[in-house]
């Protein structure tokens, strides 16, 4: 049975090797990398190579629940894209520079547990938080 995709995107108003630094290191990681203004990210660590891990702690300013996502990365090519695996699916991110701006599109294997709609937004929301973090750095 083939997995259910997911795509979210955007565009960025920023050269490609910026957006792609932003996206993956860790000290941009964390003022971006959540889908909700009541929750953050106070760590991250990336070992940007291939079967090198990505680590990120998300969780509610307040406490209440957080979690770790990690992965592990499968596939790398610089300013381009890179698929990572996270529990026992994956994802696509590629960065597509245009004239003076990167579109970053997000393809990534559904889960069973919330709705589609849901996870789109989810992610949606964090990709979201990437690009009014890039534009105003």
């Amino acid at each position: 049975m083939s997995q259910l995709k997911i795509t979210v995107q955007t565009t960025i108003k920023a050269p490609v090797a910026k957006v792609w630094d932003y996206y993956t290191n860790p000290k941009h990681i964390i003022n971006w990398n959540f889908a909700d203004p009541s929750w953050h990210c106070p760590t991250a660590t990336n070992n940007m190579k291939i079967g090198g891990i990505y680590k990120a702690r998300m969780e509610a300013k307040d406490g209440s629940y957080g979690f770790d996502f990690e992965a592990v990365y499968s596939e790398i090519t610089e300013n381009k894209h890179f698929t990572y695996e996270f529990g026992g699916r994956t994802a696509t991110v590629e960065f597509n520079a245009l004239t003076n701006q990167t579109e970053v599109v997000v393809t990534f294997d559904a889960e069973t547990e919330n709705p589609i709609d849901m996870q789109k937004a989810g992610w949606q929301s964090i990709l979201n938080n990437f690009k009014k973090y890039t534009e105003n750095k």
